[in-house]
């Protein structure tokens, strides 16, 4: 596998293997003496084609801000996929086979390091990650908590769900497919039981596409502050 250069370690790419199928393509960037891991899903179709190196010509929110988590002594990963997942009502983030990589990835790197475990989605990604979270206690109690950002329309928590939990939006999110409400009601429909909190975010750079990467949705410009809030989050609980 390829490395490169991230802060003070070494960004290595490692595939976690599924079936006989191409493997799930990752991106860890580790730091020293690190509290935790978060799993970083992308949203649109969520292909961010990860080279052996661990370069990407993706604009991702996720790619942008890789390098940020290494000052709140967090490990990243970026998750990519094999193929496109879809966007939008015809997405493929619910189906069988898109869970089960998820499944292997968070295994893979709970055996890895030995943190807890946190996955976080953006878009369509918090689709994937809500859709595990929803999966049975099994898998639940694997991670340690769940984020989700600029989070779309059908994402959703089951009531019986009980780990910490995290929203953000950027309140200028002009992107019809991700209403700042689907995040606050995320929140809102916690059990009193839970650890949960919705932060918005305003500011920054809004360009292009209203769904892309580079506008409010994407958090263009603000993506110190958007690691900023879930990695104190993390740390808290």
């Amino acid at each position: 596998m390829g490395i490169l250069c991230s802060g003070l370690a070494r960004a290595q790419v490692f595939d976690v293997a599924y079936k006989d199928d191409a493997p799930t393509r990752t991106l860890l960037l580790p730091v020293q003496n690190a509290k935790a891991v978060v799993l970083l899903f992308p949203g649109g179709g969520g292909m961010l084609r990860l080279k052996d190196d661990g370069s990407t010509s993706n604009f991702h929110t996720f790619v942008r801000s890789k390098n940020l988590w290494a000052q709140y002594e967090i490990d990243a990963v970026l998750v990519d996929t094999p193929y496109d997942l879809g966007n939008g009502r015809s997405h493929s983030r619910s189906l069988h086979d898109h869970q089960q990589r998820i499944l292997n990835v968070v295994r893979y790197y709970k055996d890895k390091l030995n943190l807890p475990v946190w996955i976080f989605g953006h878009s369509m990604g918090t689709v994937s990650v809500t859709e595990f979270v929803n999966g049975g206690k099994d898998q639940e109690k694997l991670i340690a908590g769940v984020i989700v950002a600029g989070t779309y329309r059908s994402a959703s928590i089951d009531s019986d769900v009980s780990i910490p939990a995290l929203a953000i939006h950027h309140v200028d999110d002009g992107c019809s497919g991700t209403p700042l409400s689907t995040s606050e009601s995320i929140i809102k429909n916690r059990p009193n039981t839970s650890v949960a909190q919705f932060i918005s975010i305003d500011g920054g750079v809004s360009e292009g596409d209203v769904c892309g990467s580079k506008a409010h949705h994407g958090f263009n410009a603000k993506e110190p502050e958007l690691v900023k809030a879930a990695a104190q989050f993390i740390l808290k609980n």
